[in-house]
Parts: C-alpha cells; sequence; structure tokens
C-alpha cells in the first residue's frame, strides 16, 4: 500500500499530536492525516498557562503551536471539539463520540494527555475552585488572580508540585494572599527530595507565600456558591476566596483501557504502556507524551513522563515510528521552571530513594548553583538554578554513565565538559 492510499489517525490535539502530524508531512508522507482535538482551541502549549501567559506578560496568540491556516496549508484535516469514544482494533476504526462519525486508520496514534487530579471533599462545587491544564482555565484563572490582587483577595493551593508553586508565584505578583496546603515536609519534595524542595520554600517565604505542610485540604466552606475557607486535616481553617487544585495529573487512558491495550502498572505511573519505539501492544496503535509509559535504558525502568519536552520530542518519534523507521525514543527528560526571579532546568530521573547524594556546584544561599543528583559516582540527574547553558554537558554526563569524580563536580572552577571522560 503506497503512502496516498494510508489514513494515519491521530486522537489529542496537544503539543505531542501537533508535532507528530507536522513530522508526518516533514517526512514525506502523502496519506490521510487526521487529527482530532477535544477542545476547540486550536493545539497548543502548556507551559504558558502556568507562566508567561498567566501572568499576563505573552498574548493568547503566542501559546499556539501553528498558525490556525497550517493546517489547511498542510492537509491536516483538523477536528475542534470532538471525542473519540471507542477504538474497534479489529475493523481498524475509531468512534466519533459526538455525531457517532466512524474513520478508518492504518496507524493510530494516542496522544491524550492527562487530566487535573480532583480533590475529593466537600465544597468542590463552589464557583471559586478551580484547576490549571487547559487554555480556559489559564484564561479564568488570570482573571481570578487579578481580581484578587487589586482587592486583597486569599487563594489557597492545594499542592506543593511545579504547577502550585508556579501559580503561586503568579499570584503573588498580582498582589494577591496566597497559602500552600502540602502533604509533604517541603514543597516539590517527592521531585527534588527535601535538599532542594527547602530551598524552593525559602524562596516563596521571602515572597510572602504561607506554607501549611504535613496537612490535606478536607472541606471548602462557601457560602451563596462562593469560597469562604479552606480547612485542613489537622483542624485548622484558611480564609480564602478561591481554590486552586495543583495535586497531580493521571494519565487519560480510558479509550486505550477499553480498547483492550496493555495499560502501566501505578508503580510506574500509570499510562498507556508502550516498547523503545512508542508502539503499543497493537502493532498499529501508538502513544506519546504525559499518557506514554516506555522503558528508559538510561534509567533501566518504564517511565511516564509529564513535560512539555517529552510531547515536544515524543510526537515526532511517535510519528517516525509510525512511518516505520527505526526509532528508540530514549530523550533524557527535561523541563523547566520561572518563580520570581528564579530560573531552572531539570534533566533527568533521579525520584527519592533512586540516588545517594546530591552534589551542589556553586552557590545554593544565592541562587545561582547547578544540584547533581548522584548513584555512587554516576550523574541520575542535574538541575541548573540561574546558572546557564548547561544543559548540554548535565545531559552528557547522565547519558554516558560516567564515573565522575565528585569533588570536581561540586568545583565550579573546573568545566564540565571536562568530566566524565
Amino acid at each position: 500500500m503506497v503512502d496516498a492510499d494510508q489514513t494515519f489517525v491521530i486522537v489529542g490535539g496537544g503539543l505531542a499530536g501537533a508535532k507528530a502530524a507536522e513530522t508526518l508531512r516533514s517526512e514525506g508522507f502523502t496519506g490521510r492525516v487526521i487529527l482530532i482535538c477535544d477542545e476547540r482551541d486550536h493545539p497548543y502549549e502548556r507551559p504558558p498557562l502556568s507562566k508567561g501567559y498567566l501572568l499576563g506578560k505573552e498574548e493568547r496568540d503566542s501559546v499556539f503551536v501553528h498558525e490556525p491556516a497550517w493546517y489547511a496549508q498542510n492537509d491536516i484535516e483538523l477536528h475542534l471539539g470532538q471525542t473519540v469514544d471507542a477504538i474497534d482494533r479489529a475493523a481498524k476504526t475509531v468512534r466519533f463520540g459526538e455525531d457517532g462519525t466512524v474513520v478508518r486508520y492504518d496507524k493510530l496514534l494516542l496522544a491524550t494527555g492527562a487530566e487535573p487530579r480532583r480533590l475529593d471533599i466537600p465544597g468542590t462545587d463552589l464557583a471559586g475552585v478551580h484547576h490549571l491544564r487547559r487554555l480556559s482555565h489559564a484564561e479564568r484563572l488570570k482573571h481570578v488572580l487579578a481580581a484578587l490582587g487589586r482587592d486583597n483577595g486569599h487563594i489557597v493551593i492545594a499542592g506543593g508540585g511545579w504547577i502550585g508553586l508556579e501559580v503561586a508565584a503568579a499570584a503573588r505578583e498580582y498582589g494577591a494572599e496566597v497559602t500552600v496546603v502540602e502533604p509533604s515536609p517541603t514543597p516539590l519534595h517527592g521531585v527534588l527530595g527535601p535538599e532542594l524542595g527547602t530551598l524552593f520554600a525559602e524562596l516563596h517565604r521571602e515572597h510572602g507565600v504561607r506554607f501549611h505542610f504535613g496537612a490535606r485540604l478536607t472541606e471548602i466552606v462557601g457560602q451563596d456558591g462562593m469560597v469562604l475557607a479552606a480547612r485542613t486535616d489537622d483542624g485548622e481553617e484558611h480564609p480564602a476566596h478561591d481554590v486552586l487544585a495543583a495535586i497531580g495529573a493521571a494519565p487519560r487512558t480510558a479509550l486505550a483501557e477499553a480498547a483492550g491495550l496493555e495499560i502501566a502498572d501505578r508503580a510506574y505511573g500509570g499510562g498507556v504502556r508502550v516498547d523503545e519505539r512508542l508502539r503499543t501492544s497493537d502493532p498499529d496503535i501508538f502513544a506519546a507524551g504525559d499518557v506514554a509509559s516506555f522503558p528508559h535504558a538510561l534509567f533501566d525502568t518504564r517511565v511516564r513522563v509529564e513535560h512539555w519536552a517529552n510531547a515536544l520530542n515524543g510526537g515526532p518519534a511517535a510519528a517516525r515510528a509510525m512511518l516505520g523507521q527505526d526509532v528508540t525514543y530514549d530523550r533524557v527528560p527535561y523541563f523547566f521552571s520561572d518563580q520570581y526571579d528564579l530560573g531552572m532546568e531539570y534533566s533527568g530521573w533521579a525520584p527519592p530513594g533512586t540516588y545517594d547524594q546530591v552534589v551542589i556546584r556553586g552557590d545554593a544561599g544565592k541562587r545561582e548553583f547547578i544540584a547533581f543528583w548522584m548513584k555512587g559516582n554516576r550523574v541520575l540527574a542535574g538541575m541548573n538554578v540561574n546558572v546557564w547553558d548547561v544543559t548540554d554537558p548535565i545531559q552528557r554526563l547522565i547519558r554516558t554513565k560516567a564515573e565522575v569524580d565528585t569533588e570536581a563536580l561540586a568545583d565550579p572552577h573546573v568545566p564540565l565538559d571536562t568530566l566524565g571522560g
């Protein structure tokens, strides 16, 4: 069968799906490309939703992956505001949920992403309870934070992860009062561990954020549909006009599960189980982005990565695999964050329990340093804080699995690119 006779369907109109469609065309695929997006907005990137766009520093149009006209110009059949509610693997079809339209595919890519975890407590139906995942969420939250800043209002944020902290920083820049409720002893505890989590707590305290550690929300109190306060499981009550649930995201696997595709164990973060080519248990169905759980040779485990770079790189990798190219997806995980005057980049994978020590290179007190998470003398991950143009050497140390002298690694006078052989 020649390309022109084939139909490739992409379910999910985020960055991974849009970049997969782009790659199919750039690699010369001439068949039908159908991109199905359950939002009415054209595919967009998510980092600005909690960073520049939320702060009003970036225009709305800047978040989109392509200009709207690009899809027609490249013969991409874009279906906005449409969902897929069933995959028939035997017939190789997908069915639209709105009108029952059935489309046949030769190859199928699932780029369905993740969705915010919900607070399962009383009061979540109040008007002032928010999530942040979609462009519409960010638009609403931007207006809320501006109003809170004007009126000396108070927002309680459930969760001290990256989204929670970025929104906390944005809220303080608008002038709102902020309390972060986090069950761990530090923010970012499950990502960075206590060593670096404490640094981020100090940063936010300096900017007026209040933390309530070791607690979870148990109730959001309201009157006439409006939020008045948030209660925690240790008996505290925090005044609030709005509440943001930032307690993580869950991979959107319902469609894959209903189709009988293999799902990864929750111990590995769940998600649709794929091989190193991003191919699911069905050889004609692939998965990429937040929803995909893939084996990573560098870390000798299966991982599911919810970061921008994974969508940016995973979508194209899946597209090339769909075209039959020899693909091994083993990118070093990467993400970045901006909070107040702190900018950081993180490369690697080192959850608590996988590393022996953290080596600091530079001045952590001045927040100008690189942190390295080590297993023996091997670098598992590195985070540069207000130090730039070091991502390549950090990722080289991770990728080569080189033995590194930790004293030299900690010495800013020893060039990073001379370490590890």
